[in-house]
């Protein structure tokens, strides 16, 4: 593999661990700091992903809305949740930080 190869594979991997690392960061600092709130499934978005040997998986990002402290009414991305199906209307408690309410995790 020739040098410059190797150093857009050295900076992809890089990028991707940052990003990842910067991911697992915020939600452990909302699940340690955030607020608990309850919240209802608003929406449902269902992509399909590939990977590299071709194989589909089928994905969701869930939405939920709920109301801030301060009154507000916010619809917000669920964060990476693992193996737990959502239905719309469903009723969970989320945690969520006041200063970026758009982006909560579920209180467990």
């Amino acid at each position: 593999m020739n040098p410059i190869a190797i150093s857009i594979v050295i900076v992809v991997f890089v990028f991707f661990a940052v990003v990842f690392s910067t991911a697992v960061m915020r939600n452990n600092r909302i699940r340690k700091n955030g607020i608990e709130a309850e919240a209802f499934i608003s929406r449902i978005e269902e992509y399909e992903s590939t990977d590299s040997e071709g194989f589909r998986d089928t994905n969701y990002r869930y939405y939920v809305t709920y109301t801030t402290q301060d009154g507000k009414t916010v619809e917000a991305r669920l964060g990476k949740i693992m193996q737990v199906i959502y239905q719309e209307g469903e009723k969970i408690n989320i945690k969520y930080l006041p200063e970026k309410p758009d982006y909560v995790v579920p209180a467990k």
